[in-house]
């Protein structure tokens, strides 16, 4: 894995926690705007939006460098509109820069011809 692709998985990674979260507090605004007079909507809509725009466009760009197939990337893409996805799109993108860093380092030592 190039350093450019790392770069990629690494953003998408870093974004998904924060997205996922902003959707949560979107969600607990909304109901707290028709049970209260709390109207934090506008503002938690705003945020998460810029949010999820960012997770899009960084899906996108690691789907064009890391040549996942369809599957992969409509997972991805299904885990940023699902309230949780964030999360797990996290620890998913985590353990797969683990591993490509793991598989790199074995290719350069030899140990395996990959």
């Amino acid at each position: 894995m190039d350093i450019k692709t790392a770069t990629a998985l690494r953003r998408l990674r870093l974004v998904s926690a924060p997205e996922a979260v902003s959707f949560l507090l979107l969600l607990v605004c909304s109901v707290l705007k028709r049970t209260t007079d709390f109207n934090a909507v506008p503002v938690m809509g705003m945020v998460h939006g810029v949010l999820f725009l960012l997770y899009v466009i960084f899906w996108a760009d690691a789907w064009n460098r890391t040549k996942w197939g369809a599957k992969t990337a409509a997972f991805y893409f299904v885990l940023s509109v699902l309230p949780t996805g964030g999360f797990f799109a996290e620890r998913k993108l985590k353990r797969e820069a683990e591993n490509a860093v793991i598989a790199s380092r074995a290719r350069q030592e030899g140990i395996v011809n990959a």
